[in-house]
């Protein structure tokens, strides 16, 4: 989930100095897409026996601008100018198992003599650690374990490749690595799902990056000259390895994790480690990664109580006799029958094409020499890992999974996601925001919120996870790739949101993100009204709240299909699949698969459910109803769990964003009814 990043020169040669200063830095800053929670460095000097590791919670460019990093590099590369190789390989990090605050979670991350740099996730590390109980665990970052494991298969071949790959056979979910030896004249590199590339001339250098656009932009500078503008950028493809002698530079690729090569060990005397550390005094509020470590409901039961679930109240509300609307629903009406006008008004999704022409339509997109050819919107849901799945078994395309984070995506997501892509071997993508600016947005709006509360309003806590449509557009630029597939669930349609701001609802739409010109004033004039009523709206993040609603609304969407137009939506069928074959984990304060995946929805629902009765999953299961899945009886029963309060993801939620859960539960609590208590 993080970008990592090197190069490699072997000894002897001739490039100049202030040339690999700047191609190395300037792979590091295009990484930084990836990740800028914190980064790291290695730097090897032959010269001195030793190896420097640079470190911090820092984005990878200010690290790179720290006196102890031009320091470093200075001093390695006279060496590399009188004869000596030069190596060094980094990390752009995302965080998500340990906090970016211990410098032993950031990477590289050493252990017994091994470096390692991993993108990705290890999902089964807890039962890594307990299998290999002989195996000492120092750190909280799942990484930990893989130089762990490597040693102790050293220490019994003298086969590189084969404790690589014993090493490797036990890991569950995302791995692309870059690993270094103290006492190996040897570099690995290796991947289960193709995030990882490279460009080489086989003779003097290689460098490597998570994205091939990457390097494709390092291509483009005036420094990479020096190495030769025209070589190809090479794509390390899932369960492929190299290993990289640094004295001569001579490639081996391996398989993993068939065991088809053998290389030797190549000792050298053990190398140094000195490590440099670099602080972020302005980062110190610890950030809470993983709701199911950090709450203990049993020791907050003061905290617990303070949820409100009115649910016999909300069971004497008048409901449509066919779905399950409630009569506090925006512009709700009902007939003689009792039947509401949404369901009047609902138009039957029996118009599903046929899988057999989503194929002919994407057949002119297919690339006959094994490059990628379709991006996959992923945000670790179930639909789109459902959509994943049968675009890659189903179609036979070879798709990259692109996945934004915006700062909600949980760790539950985020390892989810690694188990789906390592198992299919598909290449994830990760565009990371800047996470403290979007929480710090996200704050501010809450806070706004909750001095004038308007339930019209909520929908501006999202706003910044739309730009995952701008940047898919500009994936397909990156990439050259043209097709989009979306796992897009027209049942998801929630146009209450809007409904409370005053929108009546559109039953013809085209799309569920459809929004006339005509609504669009609408909603900037209640917007503007509700601006005024609470100033605190005008803050940083009207530039991110604008730019979203440009990207789901007003951007071009060409190539693009979705999914679920040309396979019908199965919700047992879905669950069957991302449970059993995927492994796939649920939250651990819900017993639905749905909108667990993003820290936001456990707070809105629970806004829209106390005040007016419903949420999100009164209009999914209504709608199921309406499609003839489920009956009357089976939804009435399901949102009864589902409308519980998720407390352990609404405390999560208002920790990171920095508010307090006391005084926020307290004021959505007082908010007025729509409804008899």
């Amino acid at each position: 989930m993080c970008g990592i990043f090197g190069l490699i020169v072997k000894p002897n040669s001739s490039y100049p100095s202030i040339s690999l200063k700047r191609n190395l830095e300037n792979i590091a800053i295009f990484s930084e897409s990836r990740g800028k929670d914190s980064s790291g460095m290695a730097v090897r000097n032959q010269f001195s026996n030793k190896i420097d590791v640079i470190k911090g919670d820092v984005p990878i460019r200010d690290l790179i601008k720290s006196t102890v990093f031009q320091t470093v590099i200075s001093g390695n590369l006279k060496h590399q100018e009188k004869g000596d190789g030069f190596t060094a390989f980094g990390h752009a990090r995302l965080v998500t198992n340990g906090t970016q605050l211990n410098e032993v979670n950031n990477q590289p991350v050493l252990k017994d003599d091994v470096i390692v740099i991993h993108n990705g996730i290890i999902v089964n590390v807890e039962e890594l650690w307990q299998l290999n109980d002989d195996l000492n665990r120092t750190y909280s970052i799942d990484t930990e374990i893989i130089p762990a494991l490597i040693r102790k298969q050293l220490n019994s071949t003298t086969d590189l490749v084969e404790a690589c790959n014993k090493t490797f056979a036990q890991l569950e979910g995302t791995w692309s690595l870059a690993i270094m030896f103290h006492d190996l004249d040897q570099f690995v590199l290796a991947t289960n799902n193709g995030s990882l590339y490279y460009i080489t001339d086989n003779a003097n250098f290689i460098t490597f990056a998570s994205e091939g656009y990457f390097l494709e932009r390092l291509k483009q500078t005036s420094e990479f000259a020096a190495f030769g503008a025209s070589l190809d950028v090479r794509q390390l493809t899932s369960n492929k390895g190299l290993v990289i002698e640094m004295d001569d530079l001579k490639i081996h690729h391996f398989e993993s994790p068939v065991n088809d090569s053998s290389i030797q060990l190549s000792k050298v005397r053990s190398l140094k480690l000195e490590k440099h550390l670099i602080d972020n005094e302005k980062n110190k509020r610890e950030v809470v990664i993983d709701p199911a470590v950090f709450i203990n409901r049993s020791k907050e039961a003061h905290l617990f109580g303070l949820l409100e679930n009115n649910a016999q109240a909300i069971s004497k509300l008048r409901r449509c006799s066919k779905c399950l609307l409630p009569q506090t629903f925006p512009f709700i009406q009902f007939d003689s029958s009792g039947i509401c006008n949404y369901c009047n008004n609902y138009k039957p999704q029996d118009k599903v094409q046929p899988i057999e022409n989503l194929k002919a339509l994407v057949d002119p997109y297919r690339r006959k020499n094994g490059k990628p050819d379709c991006i996959v919107p992923f945000s670790g849901g179930r639909d789109s890992t459902y959509s994943l799945h049968l675009i890659k078994k189903e179609l036979g395309l070879n798709p990259i999974a692109f996945t934004y984070d915006w700062g909600m995506v949980t760790d539950l997501a985020r390892r989810n996601i690694a188990r789906v892509c390592g198992k299919l071997g598909v290449e994830n993508i990760i565009v990371s925001a800047d996470i403290h600016w979007k929480r710090e947005n996200i704050r501010k709006n809450v806070a706004a919120w909750l001095r004038n509360p308007s339930l019209g309003m909520i929908p501006l806590f999202m706003a910044g996870d739309k730009f995952f449509f701008y940047y898919t557009n500009k994936l397909k630029k990156q990439t050259g790739i043209d097709l989009n597939i979306w796992g897009i669930n027209n049942l998801e349609n929630t146009d209450f949101k809007v409904g409370f701001a005053g929108l009546p609802p559109k039953f013809d739409k085209e799309r569920i993100y459809s929004l006339s010109f005509i609504n669009q004033m609408k909603l900037f004039a209640y917007i503007g009204s509700n601006v005024i009523k609470s100033p605190g709206y005008l803050n940083q993040s009207i530039f991110d709240s604008l730019g979203s609603f440009a990207s789901r609304y007003i951007s071009p969407k060409k190539d693009y299909y979705h999914l679920f137009d040309y396979y019908r939506w199965d919700e047992k069928e879905i669950n069957d699949l991302i449970l059993n074959e995927y492994n796939w984990e649920k939250a651990i304060d819900s017993d639905s698969t749905w909108r667990i995946g993003d820290g936001t929805a456990s707070f809105y629902n629970y806004i829209y459910y106390t005040v007016t009765g419903f949420s999100e999953f009164d209009t999914f299961r209504s709608n199921q109803i309406r499609e003839g899945m489920i009956s009357r009886d089976e939804a009435l029963e399901l949102i009864y769990k589902e409308n519980f309060p998720r407390y352990e993801t609404l405390r999560w939620y208002l920790e990171i964003i920095g508010l307090d859960f006391a005084d926020v539960i307290r004021v959505v609590n007082k908010i007025p009814k729509l409804y008899s208590t």
